[in-house]
């Protein structure tokens, strides 16, 4: 007969209970900010479009690209002490993007108020110094990002891996969520200030997640703390001759070019399109909403099949989802009163962006963490986000030139008339999108076929 199942195997961890909770907080103050950071960067301190697109780009892309070594490093010193590294540099970071534009307005160099129409400091170098604190958010984010995802990795077994994966995406989620939701609120009360006074909010929820990690984490999966730097530097050749892993980040990285435009684009688009009383940062909102809703019974609907399977059909919804947000502005008088077309299917879209997320993000980081050898989970999770790294270079930059191209600042022409003459094709931009997210599609389907048909004869060879 054979053994039963011990009744606390499906049981996780306080550790686990901890590293989501706090992830939860991290991403409360991320989304807060990150959702309006290209509106932060033109409106407060003045850089263009394109500019405000290569910076946030190149934030996220360091919050994703640093955790290739900050995940090692982790492995290296223990995931306890890397939170508390992580949240300390946070807090400082959010409190820096707060207090820097009160600076600049208390030497006299600008003026804030609900009645003011600021456009930043477009003559003046003084605004690059946004440039240091950002990197130190970006070394802090970078942590989080290995460090939680390689917890879930430590604090489960196979059997529990991807329900783990779904309680920590759903986690994720709800940070988004919350996030998001306090700054229309905010701006519809203080006018362009929220954009500088929402940073303390995030500052305040780092700080909690800091107090509860000194307090409370404690795990006792500690395998592969202490090692070497020639270790760590063989834990890296492994993961770079992995072709599989390589090739699939590539190919990933298409749809994530696409989710960017959440952040990259929407938020400047809807209030162009839409109007100034457009709500971004509710519009974002049904991203998480949706993915907290459905990503647990995704993953058991998808239980049975294989990582590749549930990504792959992820990756085909992808691209219907940015038609619909092209559609916006292509149909004629408002399909529901009281919202504009443009609002409804950037709604629509998201809502199958979401969908394709539940089937992709949770399979995708499983994936990567039963590759991972005991005691380094870090490392191969910080390398899982490669991807996003590559996505927000390109996916931030691309933006940036269509917004330029396609649906440009208003402020930039003498008349309204003329502005509507040069966004009368704005859609276009989600046309370039959606042709990316086919080619990856396409991309994964070919990946599976010959990844499958290789593991086929490997198992007929040693069979």
């Amino acid at each position: 007969m054979d053994n039963p199942t011990p009744a606390n195997s499906q049981k996780f961890s306080r550790a686990f209970w901890v590293a989501n909770t706090v992830e939860l907080f991290e991403r409360m103050a991320y989304y807060a900010v990150f959702i309006v950071l290209t509106i932060y960067l033109s409106s407060i301190l003045g850089f263009n479009d394109f500019e405000a697109s290569l910076i946030s780009g190149l934030f996220s892309g360091g919050l994703y690209l640093l955790p290739i070594f900050t995940g090692a490093y982790a492995d290296k010193i223990g995931f306890r002490k890397s939170m508390i590294l992580a949240f300390f540099l946070l807090t400082i970071g959010y409190f820096g993007l707060g207090v820097f534009p009160t600076l600049l307005e208390t030497s006299g160099l600008v003026e804030y108020g609900k009645t003011t129409t600021f456009h930043g400091l477009p003559q003046s170098h003084e605004k690059w110094i946004i440039a240091p604190i950002l990197f130190v958010l970006m070394i802090g984010g970078s942590f989080i990002k290995s460090i939680i995802s390689g917890s879930v990795a430590k604090e489960t077994t196979e059997a529990t891996r991807a329900r783990g994966y779904s309680i920590f995406y759903m986690m994720v989620n709800i940070g988004a969520f919350t996030g998001k939701t306090i700054i229309d609120p905010l701006r519809g009360v203080i006018g362009e200030s929220a954009y500088i006074y929402i940073n303390y909010f995030s500052a305040l929820m780092t700080l909690v997640a800091l107090v509860a990690v000194i307090f409370l984490y404690k795990s006792a999966n500690t395998a592969g703390e202490g090692k070497s730097m020639k270790e760590i530097l063989a834990g890296f050749k492994r993961i770079l001759c992995n072709w599989r892993l390589l090739i699939l980040i590539l190919i990933v990285t298409g749809f994530w070019m696409v989710q960017q435009q959440l952040y990259a684009t929407m938020p400047k688009y809807v209030i162009r399109m839409a109007g100034e009383t457009a709500r971004p940062g509710w519009i974002a909102n049904v991203n998480p909403f949706v993915v907290v809703c459905c990503v647990g019974f995704i993953t058991r609907l998808m239980a049975k099949k294989s990582a590749i399977t549930s990504i792959n059909v992820g990756m085909f919804l992808i691209p219907v989802s940015a038609l619909l947000m092209a559609l916006g502005n292509q149909l004629g008088s408002d399909i529901l009163t009281g919202m504009s077309n443009i609002t409804l299917m950037m709604i629509l879209g998201i809502v199958v962006q979401a969908l394709a997320e539940c089937f992709i993000s949770p399979r995708y980081l499983e994936y990567f963490s039963l590759q991972a050898p005991k005691g380094e989970e870090g490392m191969y999770l910080g390398f899982s986000h490669l991807h996003s790294f590559l996505s927000s270079i390109f996916g931030f930059g691309i933006a940036g030139v269509l917004l330029t191209k396609y649906c440009p600042d208003p402020i930039l022409f003498e008349s309204h008339e003329a502005w509507e003459a040069a966004s009368a094709n704005a859609h276009y931009i989600w046309y370039y999108f959606a042709a990316i997210g086919l080619i990856s599609a396409f991309a994964l389907l070919i990946f599976a076929k010959i990844t499958n048909v290789i593991d086929k004869r490997k198992k007929s060879i040693t069979g």
